[in-house]
């Protein structure tokens, strides 16, 4: 059965899950959550984008007490990105019960807001493990009432060297919770984790598909010295909107970034030596599409949610095939057609033969030289980021910028098309607007209100 009616949910949690437009159980959701729901402990491997964040939500929501206002959940993710998508998934799922309190405690910002929410009181806390281990250190966070304990992503956690992390916060849980543990691969790491943690878990696993066809791969053989000149050649050729490009080091993203900003192309870096606040800026860029290249890590993009995106290029082969479709399957979503284009030089062919084996297909190659720069000027993005200083500590929502931006007040008043994504941080918010009123944009809103105050605004 793969109606969400077969399970033992509330009649008001049915109804949300209909309107929030959730028709039929992933096949994640429909192996995992009978067995989640029945309070076992779990241990699930499936790729990301497989809907598995509902596929624990509903298990934890379902067993939730709201009249009790103890941390009765637990949420690890590996990174902030990921544990603000969950934060928002679970509090849609949310919506049904009543005043249920979701706070996220990552790292980058200060401890003392996550202190005051925590000392309000919280039923559900996503959270990355430095964070949450900080918290139980200082005494601000407290897991005596703790019922359920999600590992989410937790190769990507293991990878990341959390496992003494892991390990100290869990010591601090009640031995008599449920554990559920999501994971895209199956490292050595997660044996460990559930020997160690977790009691009788039932294991299931949901193969990921091959590449579906809406994804067109392209091979091209590339030299060490040409490498990173043949990226830049492939976008002017192709001339996507927005592309993710995948290296496998930091100083490999840093030095192609630099290659295609000298080249005119609006590109940013993503990986672990950025601080956050300076990872918000990228990823709102990029979400935004006022950046035309993302140069990321396979860790630092990992949860990292964008729609549309009309590209991806392997930089380095990754000498891991599941890690290789994990990328591409980035692009080509929704029905669209993607492209993933693949660079490797001699000593990686035994990577893309890995690859091969895996994807039962084999990989189709194309000439370097064949590639010519089409269209005319330089590929920019359609859309610019303004930043705007304020966010939720001043309880500014997305509404009042779309209301700012389309009001008749100070000047012309912007389509709901010319402005894109509406993304609000704790302390500041970035609008996304088309590339031709950007300026205008920056000065309606400098020389107006939002929510009737006055605002600083800058074009990113």
């Amino acid at each position: 059965m793969t109606s969400f009616s077969s399970l033992p949910l509330s009649p008001a949690m049915l109804a949300n899950l209909q309107q929030l437009g959730y028709e039929a159980m992933t096949p994640i959701q429909a192996t995992s959550l009978p067995i989640a729901l029945q309070g076992k402990d779990l241990i699930a491997q499936a790729k990301t984008g497989s809907g598995k964040t509902a596929a624990f939500a509903l298990a934890l929501l379902s067993k939730l007490n709201p009249r009790w206002f103890a941390v009765q959940t637990l949420v690890l993710c590996p990174t902030r990105e990921l544990a603000d998508q969950v934060t928002v998934e679970i509090r849609r799922l949310a919506r049904a019960e009543e005043n249920i309190k979701v706070v996220t405690v990552c790292g980058g910002v200060p401890v003392r807001g996550q202190r005051a929410s925590l000392e309000n009181g919280a039923h559900i806390v996503v959270g990355t493990p430095g964070r949450v281990m900080d918290l139980l250190e200082r005494g601000y966070l407290n897991l005596e009432g703790l019922n359920t304990l999600v590992l989410d992503e937790a190769d990507r956690m293991l990878d990341m060297g959390f496992f003494d992390d892991i390990a100290t916060v869990v010591k601090q849980a009640p031995k008599e919770r449920q554990t559920l543990l999501f994971s895209a691969t199956y490292p050595e790491g997660i044996a460990k984790l559930a020997q160690q943690f977790m009691r009788d878990p039932q294991q299931i696993t949901i193969k990921a598909p091959v590449a579906e066809n809406t994804i067109e791969q392209r091979f091209y053989e590339v030299e060490r010295g040409n490498r990173l000149e043949t990226v830049a050649m492939l976008l002017n050729h192709f001339r996507p909107v927005s592309t993710i490009a995948f290296c496998n080091t930091r100083q490999q993203c840093n030095d192609l970034v630099t290659l295609l900003q000298a080249q005119g192309f609006v590109a940013q870096a993503l990986h672990g030596d950025l601080e956050q606040r300076e990872r918000d800026q990228v990823l709102a860029q990029f979400a935004g599409r006022s950046c035309s290249v993302l140069v990321a890590t396979d860790v630092a993009s990992r949860g990292l949610d964008v729609k549309e995106l009309e590209a991806v290029i392997n930089v380095d082969i990754t000498p891991d095939p599941e890690v290789h479709v994990h990328r591409i399957g980035r692009t080509g979503r929704a029905g669209e057609s993607g492209l993933a284009l693949s660079l490797a030089s001699m000593n990686e062919m035994g990577a893309v033969g890995k690859i091969e084996q895996y994807q039962n297909a084999p990989s189709v190659w194309f000439k370097r030289d064949e590639l010519t720069p089409t269209g005319k000027g330089r590929l920019l993005p359609p859309m610019v980021t303004l930043q705007i200083l304020g966010g939720r500590k001043e309880k500014i929502r997305p509404g009042d910028v779309l209301g700012a931006l389309t009001s008749t007040e100070g000047g012309v008043a912007y389509t709901r098309e010319q402005i894109g994504k509406i993304q609000v941080t704790e302390f500041c918010t970035f609008v996304a607007v088309a590339r031709d009123v950007a300026q205008a944009a920056s000065e309606k809103l400098n020389f107006g209100k939002i929510k009737g105050k006055s605002v600083k605004v800058r074009l990113m």
